[in-house]
């Protein structure tokens, strides 16, 4: 194996150990700060030497199957109920899940991450309100193209979950973005999908 190729395996293990042991969220950010580890391989501090988001989750997943594979069932079970029932309170937005709690590699510090769609996004703000439900909000602006568009993101907190809701216009929900890790069509899912594989989950018990 060249050298290069060396390195960049050492990077994607050390990008997930950031993500396991430390909280990163974000592949980029993961990347990014092991690389800054390898600063003497000039070559590889940036760019097209770093290794891909996929290589980064496969090594992601192989640590959270390694260390944390007994307790793995019980906690995906319980976000993806308490995903569940953040489905069925915004049912008003037509909600869907993403993320890991749906692709079911989860860690301690995993988010519940949800799409949701309103003409305004004050809507939701609106609904949260009335619920007397309380929660943070930011505006994330992603690229897309030569574009850049702003998304709304609302945080709402359970116990030591947070729940992320980006909020999308109605037409969106037709057009499913790619995968930061694949970059094919990201996966999504309804409550009726979810409640589903919940059944298959207590199933395999």
């Amino acid at each position: 194996m060249h050298r290069i190729d060396r390195i960049r395996e050492e990077i994607a293990q050390e990008a997930a150990r950031l993500m396991f042991e430390e909280g990163v969220k974000e592949y980029r950010d993961a990347k990014r700060k092991a690389a800054r580890r390898f600063g003497r391989h000039k070559a590889v501090s940036l760019g097209s030497h770093l290794p891909s988001n996929a290589e980064v989750h496969a090594e992601l997943v192989q640590l959270i199957e390694c260390y944390e594979g007994e307790v793995l069932p019980e906690r995906l079970l319980h976000l993806r109920l308490l995903a569940l029932k953040y489905l069925e309170l915004f049912e008003p937005f037509r909600p869907l899940l993403v993320g890991s709690v749906l692709k079911g590699a989860v860690r301690a510090a995993s988010d519940i991450d949800l799409h949701l769609f309103a003409d305004d996004p004050e809507e939701v703000e609106t609904f949260l309100n009335q619920q007397a439900i309380p929660y943070t909000q930011e505006t994330v602006t992603v690229q897309h193209g030569n574009r850049f568009i702003d998304y709304p993101h609302i945080y709402l907190e359970e116990g030591e979950t947070v729940v992320e809701c980006t909020i999308y216009p109605p037409e969106e929900r037709r057009h499913p973005p790619k995968s930061s890790i694949t970059g094919k069509t990201m996966e999504r899912a309804g409550a009726k999908r979810l409640a589903e594989l919940i059944d298959k989950d207590r199933s395999e018990d």
